[in-house]
């Protein structure tokens, strides 16, 4: 993997985290999401 792509992906899964983690328990919960499953959303997000 090069280097340009390694820095996208971190910046994708830092900007997911960022977004999800500002979020209120009721508005994850909204979205069917429990705050522990954060960094795998985020994980998951890279590989889309």
């Amino acid at each position: 993997m090069n280097v340009a792509r390694s820095f996208n992906n971190w910046r994708k899964y830092r900007q997911t985290v960022n977004e999800l983690g500002r979020m209120s328990a009721r508005g994850l919960s909204d979205l069917g999401i429990d705050r522990a499953e954060i960094g795998r959303i985020a994980r998951d997000a890279i590989t889309r």
